[in-house]
């Protein structure tokens, strides 16, 4: 079987290699995982059952030695069991807090549009405050500290769709796919034995994750790509199909999902390509269409694919060689 060649930075390199061990035909999703992780944020992964969703999120913490925790989100699953609870102790006659499986590392929550809303939304204050507070008190998640939340197609029985705020506090979303027939193969083949996962080993330590996510924040950017990155979710907001466009933390996270992927590439500069290429995935979920776009058949994609097409593209010159 072919071994698929990665042109990155070496650091990212060894973690792509190790996880195409497992996943194959997906180097796609894993990079843009990793430009979420790298940048602070937080990854929606929307597929049908059994593409390899959670797979993916396994092998990631693995090759990082990152503390995996996971979260089955069922009809029935409270808050509490998301955050964790204070139980009484008649021993040392006070409460102890039992932390919930959101203080880990990369915290997998597994079809989160399985439960309810307020469910849901206990997952808010730890993605975006790096914190949950229980019976008043404020407790520190780990670092780092990332959410991969898998969900199914809407459509599929037993979902409740994601309410915008949280939509928002997702810095990527993407979908898997089916594999090829020649990737299914060397999938079948891969696993006849024993599961790939098994073996995999760490190739980089939770503080050499931490450098790297510094490493990311000096990045250099350009006052001329920061414009454009607002150019483009200006238009969102004002195109006659878009009842809903993409608020200011969308062209923030932009930004810093575009730095991350430019050091993935083993630049430490931002070029407007690297706009374009993250633009679908970033903005897309935080755009919400009229009533009229969706009976036309419009997606959000299409809207920014239209808006790509429609802000001018900073020239070479404006930007660091």
């Amino acid at each position: 079987m072919s071994q698929q060649t990665f042109l990155f930075n070496p650091k990212i390199n060894k973690v792509l290699k190790n996880i195409s061990k497992v996943m194959v035909g997906k180097e796609e999703p894993a990079m843009l995982s990793l430009v979420a992780l790298l940048s602070g944020g937080h990854v929606l992964l929307e597929d049908v059952p059994g593409v390899g969703k959670t797979m993916l999120v396994r092998t990631l913490a693995k090759s990082l030695d990152c503390e995996f925790k996971r979260i089955q989100f069922t009809p029935d699953l409270l808050p509490s069991d998301v955050t964790g609870v204070s139980i009484y102790n008649p021993k040392e006659l006070e409460f102890e807090f039992r932390g919930g499986p959101i203080l880990g590392n990369i915290v997998l929550a597994d079809e989160i549009n399985r439960t309810s809303p307020k469910t849901q939304s206990s997952l808010l204050e730890g993605m975006e405050e790096m914190s949950v507070t229980v019976d008043g008190n404020t407790i520190p998640l780990k670092k780092p500290f990332f959410v991969m939340a898998t969900q199914n197609p809407i459509e599929y029985e037993g979902t409740y769709p994601l309410p915008e705020a949280q939509l928002d506090r997702f810095l990527i979303k993407l979908k898997m796919g089916y594999p090829s027939e020649a990737e299914e193969l060397e999938m079948l083949d891969k696993t006849s034995a024993h599961h790939p996962i098994e073996t995999v080993e760490p190739v980089m330590t939770r503080e050499e994750l931490m450098e790297t996510q510094e490493q990311v924040k000096q990045v250099h950017i350009e006052k001329n790509i920061q414009r454009y990155i607002v150019h483009l979710v200006t238009e969102t907001r004002q195109h006659p199909s878009v009842y809903l466009g993409v608020s200011p933390r969308g062209s923030i996270a932009l930004m810093r999902a575009a730095k991350a992927y430019a050091f993935i590439h083993d630049r430490d500069y931002v070029v407007p390509d690297d706009v374009q290429y993250l633009a679908p995935f970033v903005l897309a979920h935080r755009i919400l269409l009229t009533s009229d776009a969706k009976f036309e058949g419009l997606s959000s994609q299409d809207i920014v694919d239209q808006v790509l097409h429609t802000v001018p593209v900073p020239i070479r010159k404006e930007y660091r060689e």
